[in-house]
């Protein structure tokens, strides 16, 4: 009777040694389960910020170049301007040239009709003479 029960015995402590295995290697899966979800957790958390980071830089990228297009056509504006005031200058000397070219011009024809009129008056005392 000893002998069953030593049997019986040994028997309930292999199940229960079996059953541990089985709670130790269930519970090592749920363990290794969760470690492994915990990483991705991880990774998904990293590639989100590294997206986030790439978005920005993006962003700032985009601002960069506006800032960048909006001071070359303020330069390109303020050249425009510059060359319209040179050409208006370039006008303005022209036509006061001219218009001292035109002056110098009357003076001349009216040098020429008063030394034309003299001439005239010449004639005309000496045919009267």
């Amino acid at each position: 009777m000893h002998e069953r029960e030593r049997e019986r015995e040994r028997e309930r402590g292999e199940r229960e040694r079996e059953r541990e295995k089985r709670e130790t290697h269930t519970q090592s899966e749920t363990e290794r389960e969760k470690e492994r979800e915990m990483r991705e957790e991880r990774e998904r958390e990293r590639a989100r910020e590294r997206e986030e980071t790439e978005t920005r830089e993006t962003e700032r990228q985009r601002d960069r170049e506006r800032e960048r297009e909006i001071r070359e056509r303020e330069i390109n504006e303020r050249e425009r301007e510059r060359e319209r005031v040179r050409e208006r200058r370039k006008m303005n000397i022209y036509t006061e040239e001219r218009e001292d070219s035109y002056r110098e011009e009357d003076r001349e024809k009216i040098r020429e009709e008063e030394d034309r009129n003299i001439e005239y008056i010449e004639e005309i005392e000496t045919i009267f003479r």
